[in-house]
């Protein structure tokens, strides 16, 4: 039974997430969970549990009297580029938890070692940098997100700009690799994002 719910919960939250990604669900936006239910054919527990989650990832926020709403973007597309990937990149971290082996854990742990002794200004950080990243994209095992996120980076003219240090970044990326090492699918998710949305 519980997992059922768990399956539940993870579809409600990668349907609205995407919802709200592609703008199918404006910003302000007042979310009702019996709506939600009705629509994506679940109780309401798993959408309550859903609106938690996303909350947690930033794109919605909980009022005492409105409910649930869509978060507003205020910066424009800059800061719409570190929502999208931080939603889709937390998703990708908890999805590979459950998936990456042994010879993908040591991939990541060889480049992580790789930028961490590089200067802040080499030119080989961000394909590095890339790699680390697309590696935990490939063990979530999902076509679509690996296509997406490809998409995404394309979209960014070189890469992510990233403003804090090699040895900072190097950090955060021990704490995910930590989390997948585990098999903690929350807290390879909450790591990722964090270490996106703390680039800016």
């Amino acid at each position: 039974m519980t997992s059922a719910y768990v399956s539940k919960t993870d579809l409600v939250v990668a349907l609205v997430r995407e919802l709200i990604i592609t703008g199918a669900l404006a910003a302000g936006e007042q979310l009702r969970q019996r709506d939600l239910a009705k629509r994506f054919g679940v109780s309401q527990t798993p959408v309550r549990e859903a609106m938690r989650r996303l909350e947690s990832e930033g794109l919605l926020q909980c009022d005492t009297h409105r409910g649930f709403t869509v978060v507003a973007s205020d910066d424009g597309p800059v800061e719409e580029n570190f929502q999208i990937r931080a939603a889709l990149e937390s998703l990708g971290a908890s999805l590979a938890a459950a998936k990456i082996d042994a010879d993908g854990l040591a991939r990541l742990e060889d480049l992580n070692n790789r930028m961490r002794a590089l200067a802040d200004d080499d030119p080989a950080y961000p394909e590095l940098n890339r790699e680390f990243h697309f590696c935990v994209y490939e063990h979530a095992g999902s076509p679509l997100l690996l296509s997406l996120m490809r998409l995404l980076w394309a979209s960014l003219h070189g890469g992510p700009k990233v403003a804090r240090s090699h040895v900072e970044s190097a950090r955060q990326h021990e704490e995910i690799l930590r989390a997948l090492r585990d098999g903690d699918a929350g807290a390879a998710s909450s790591r990722t994002r964090e270490h996106i949305m703390g680039a800016r």
